[in-house]
């Protein structure tokens, strides 16, 4: 049987990726398959017919203006680029009311706004190749179009950067515009700042994910760069981005893997998009090799997953695979495309120190990270991070609670999410737990009051209005202990997961145990397990629907299962571990970390302070 190289369902396949020359054929392995998108008129592009809540047009114009966050930074650090008529065309098209691939006229709270940042941050960066061959027509239709678009009103969220991009855009061809506004919207996005480099997401201020370091910090770095004019804003971004680099290092495994958890990771390799955009900031808030070591191994991890169908080069909609099921509903086709955030850096001359230091490996140490509520570990490929499970509600969100409120998350088994809630037996639950009445429907961590206690975690939170759940995260070497305090006025079932691993490559050679007080399994590079410290629960093994978890096909994971009778109370516990190494079984497996004693329970309740998303 021959078996598919990994390599021909990625765009960047075996390249080296270890210099900007290696980054700029990257950055055109990623581009040129979207050409045959291109519409006749160049103004839409569309790599496939689905849909997201906003209108067609705004989704092909997603397509046609995300590539710029990769061609622009390409073209201004001396890359050529050979398809400029197509953006020409596209532009005077896109643009002109009476075309018909008009985009649509912008309006307040529009998908168009979003992709419109792009453009003025064309404009801003390469007036020349960008804007000045358009005909005096087809200028005055693209200011006109920035400016009713900007004069519209952006949601109270990190969308307000997008006003400011296009407006420095509108400043660079002398374009009218009204600052004050501009003044208004950076005014706005000061006061989401938090401490220690985090934003809240505006009104939405339990949003703490990935918008932190590839929206905020990446715009506001930006902002910094092109507008060093204003003193004050400057040297406040240049600071929170230092104050961040600190704790986002630790989102990173030592291969290059970022832990996924949070909405939009479609977006994929602008996970490391903060690391090139310090760069081009020429902000060292840490050596240039560690900051460049961060980057290059980050891109070099993605080369080797498979995002695309064979051989096409397109970006999908998934994680490391094609995969809808964590899509939001503002996913287009052409949304992953964001993902060439992470090419900023090649606006950068060859001789940056950037580009000529020699990458440094980060020293990576356990962290406490109290703003999104993480207490941090770093094992060899395995980065972990416990969480507190902040809240975050919104429509647009699918799969809120597996994106944000399990214990666990990992850059080696990332997550899994349940596509149905009422196959409670069936259900993943990996790094949750899950109650149900009936056997059928469950629920799960979602709203919940968290705390933090030097490197230990303390959650409570209500299923039902009867039901109370005290929860407790402790790290122990290379285990983590979990601890579930639960009250209830009604009969249910409890089934706890420890963390999936891939079942996808591995027929016939996933080792497993189902045994009266623990579960594990392994496959030929993988072990998972959960062991029962309560003597409370049964141990059981999960083989969840395929396409569950965001990093492999099918996956397998380790279970404890219990029953809690109405008006009582139980006391929870277990200990979990998983690790790219099978020698675990004859080894930690057989030493297990010991229950900790109520004593030490309540004095991490009594003293933990809530975490700041709280």
């Amino acid at each position: 049987m021959t078996v598919s190289k990994k390599s021909k369902f990625s765009p960047l396949g075996n390249l080296p990726l270890n210099t900007k020359e290696d980054l700029q054929v990257a950055f055109l392995e990623v581009f040129r398959p979207l050409l045959p998108a291109f519409s006749p008129g160049s103004a839409r592009v569309r790599v496939e017919e689905a849909g997201a809540h906003f209108p067609p047009a705004a989704a092909d114009l997603e397509g046609f203006a995300r590539p710029l966050w990769g061609i622009v930074p390409f073209v201004a650090g001396g890359g050529k680029f050979e398809y400029w008529d197509i953006y020409h065309a596209g532009l005077t098209n896109g643009t002109d009311p009476a075309h018909e691939e008009y985009w649509g006229t912008p309006t307040n709270h529009d998908q168009r706004q979003v992709e419109l940042a792009a453009i003025g941050f064309a404009i801003a960066l390469i007036p020349e190749q960008f804007y000045e061959p358009l005909s005096e027509t087809a200028k005055q239709n693209l200011v006109k179009f920035l400016q009713t678009g900007r004069n519209h009103f952006y949601p109270v969220c990190n969308w307000r950067f997008f006003r400011v991009l296009v407006d420095l855009g509108l400043k660079t061809v002398g374009a009218p515009y009204d600052a004050k506004m501009t003044e208004e919207y950076l005014d706005d996005l000061d006061s989401y700042y938090l401490t220690d480099g985090y934003y809240g997401d505006g009104v939405e201020k339990y949003k703490m994910d990935y918008y932190n370091p590839w929206a905020f910090q990446f715009y506001a770095l930006i902002y910094a760069k092109l507008c060093p004019e204003d003193t004050k804003r400057q040297q406040n971004y240049r600071h929170r981005a230092k104050l961040f680099a600190q704790q986002f290092q630790h989102w990173f495994g030592d291969d290059g893997s970022a832990i996924p958890f949070g909405r939009s990771l479609i977006y994929r390799y602008a996970c490391g998009s903060f690391w090139g955009a310090l760069a081009y900031a020429d902000e060292e808030v840490l050596p240039w090799g560690v900051i460049k070591g961060l980057y290059m191994r980050h891109m070099r991890w993605w080369a080797k997953q498979p995002v695309s169908r064979l051989n096409s080069g397109l970006l999908s909609l998934g994680y490391t695979y094609p995969n809808p099921f964590i899509c939001e509903t503002y996913n287009s086709p052409q949304s992953p495309y964001w993902a060439l955030k992470a090419f900023l850096p090649l606006a950068l001359p060859s001789d940056h120190p950037f580009w000529t230091a020699e990458e440094l490996p980060v020293k990576l140490e356990s962290a406490s990270l109290p703003v999104p509520g993480m207490v941090i570990s770093h094992y060899p490929k395995n980065t972990v991070a416990l969480m507190s499970g902040p809240q975050h509600f919104s429509s647009t969100v699918r799969y809120q609670a597996e994106k944000y409120c399990k214990f666990a998350y990992s850059s080696r088994y990332g997550f899994s999410i349940d596509i149905r809630r009422d196959r409670f037996d069936f259900a993943v639950l990996d790094n949750m737990i899950g109650f149900s009445e009936d056997g059928d429907f469950f629920k799960v961590r979602e709203n919940t009051r968290a705390k933090i206690f030097e490197d230990k975690l303390y959650s409570t939170w209500s299923p039902w209005k009867d039901v109370t759940v005290e929860t407790w995260l402790i790290p122990s070497g290379k285990w983590h202990i979990r601890v579930h305090r639960v009250q209830t006025g009604r009969d249910l079932t409890a089934i706890e997961g420890g963390f999936a691993i891939s079942n996808y490559e591995h027929a016939g050679q996933v080792d497993q145990e189902e045994a009266s007080d623990k579960a594990y399994v392994c496959n030929p590079e993988d072990f998972s397990g959960i062991i029962d410290l309560g003597g409370n629960r049964q141990g059981k093994v999960c083989v969840p629907e395929p396409n569950t978890n965001i990093m492999f096909p099918r996956s397998i994971v380790p279970q404890l299962k219990g029953g809690i009778k109405a008006n009582t109370s139980v006391l929870y516990a277990a200990a979990i571990i998983a690790q790219p190494d099978v020698h675990i079984l004859k080894g930690e497996w057989t030493n297990i970390p010991s229950m900790p004693s109520m004593e030490d329970l309540d004095k991490i309740k009594e003293s933990a302070i809530p975490v700041f998303n709280e």
